[in-house]
């Protein structure tokens, strides 16, 4: 097909912070894009919505850096698309009971509890326990920068549909010629490229990665903006290793409040509504959130500005999955990012325009598609 005979370059399903970042990166180059998204815009049925979000250099693992390297440039490039400020830096320490856990430019590993209390005077950890600190950690604003990208995407000519499916596609043409046709639950589009950015439902639109995925549901809790206590410089972004599951904080920046989080895990079926956080959930997280932050201690009744439940969705590995579709290489996936993908942004972004332009990358090999298919 020739680009008259297409309805859009680019068709994105799936119109979270990847999609989207996908979508305004795709926009900005002057290609034609057309997003879709089932739910309504705004909608909290997956795990883009919500004020604020962490961002770090500190990683397991060095295969990381040059992607969080692009995170960061690409945070930059959309404030400065943007005007608007997306990044508080405020320093970060991240505590596990065994040394030499993370890693990353910068980062300091810390096993000395006074050096820990000179970083974080406002966080209690566990005696004896190690430290990774990153002074390039911070606080994204998340809901700004996802309004900011739709904006974007919009201003630069991209139709951005909201409560329109995306149910099925298939491949045209072969080579050079290939393309797609997307058939969403009001209408047909013809189109080059296919990226599948739905996060929980990617095997609806890529069987062969059924299997790949699970869903969990979230828990954050958020207090009213108070105590010095807990904003920087006396509590920086943190986490903390327990036994039955990660915690994360964030301080209190710009007015947002400290938020916490436990990646917990709880299997949630995508389909189903996330049900709300119960009085007991919210007690238990309010307890955990004083313990590790004392002079932040919340009545639940009236200290709490939001408790939230999202959903997760996850590889066993905890990467991406990222790439073209082997036998479809017109439709590429940019998905299940585990819990720690919303930092990466408008670096999936890119990378997801990348790919659908033909700009070769590979450096995504560590997260690609074929890592996580059966060997043929």
């Amino acid at each position: 097909m020739s680009r008259p005979d297409l309805d859009a370059d680019v068709v994105v399903a799936g119109l979270g912070v990847h999609g989207t970042a996908t979508a305004h990166e795709l926009a900005a180059r002057g290609q034609r894009v057309i997003g879709f998204d089932r739910f309504g815009e705004g909608h909290l049925r997956g795990s883009s919505h919500g004020r604020t979000r962490m961002i770090r250099r500190a990683y397991p693992n060095p295969v990381w850096n040059p992607l969080v390297e692009r995170a960061y440039a690409g945070w930059e490039r959309w404030e400065k698309r943007s005007g608007a400020t997306l990044l508080h830096r405020t320093g970060g320490l991240y505590a596990h009971p065994e040394p030499g856990q993370l890693q990353g430019p910068g980062c300091e590993t810390v096993s000395d509890p006074d050096r820990m209390r000179e970083l974080a005077p406002g966080l209690s950890l566990p005696e004896g326990w190690h430290a990774v600190s990153d002074p390039h950690a911070g606080v994204l604003e998340a809901a700004t920068a996802l309004e900011t990208a739709r904006a974007g995407a919009r201003a630069d000519g991209a139709e951005l549909a909201f409560d329109e499916p995306v149910l099925r596609w298939a491949a045209t043409g072969s080579g050079p010629d290939a393309g797609v046709v997307v058939v969403t639950g009001k209408r047909t589009v013809r189109a080059r490229r296919l990226v599948v950015a739905t996060a929980g439902w990617v095997p609806e639109l890529a069987p062969e990665l059924a299997g790949v995925f699970t869903t969990w549901r979230i828990l954050t809790v958020t207090l009213r903006p108070g105590p010095p206590v807990a904003a920087p410089p006396s509590l920086p972004a943190f986490s903390v290793h327990r036994p039955d599951g990660l915690m994360f904080g964030l301080p209190d920046v710009a007015g947002s409040g400290y938020k916490a989080g436990t990646d917990t895990e709880q299997p949630w079926d995508p389909e189903r509504p996330v049900d709300p956080v119960g009085p007991d959930e919210l007690a238990r997280m309010c307890a955990l959130m004083a313990r590790h932050v004392p002079g932040a201690a919340a009545d639940p009744s009236h200290d709490v500005a939001d408790a939230t439940a999202c959903l997760y969705t996850m590889t066993a590995d905890r990467r991406f999955v990222i790439g073209a579709l082997p036998a479809s290489p017109q439709v590429v996936v940019a998905a299940a990012c585990s819990g720690h993908g919303f930092k990466f942004g408008p670096a999936v972004g890119e990378a997801a325009a990348d790919l659908c332009t033909g700009v070769e990358r590979p450096d995504l090999e560590f997260i690609g598609v074929t890592r996580r298919l059966p060997a043929p």
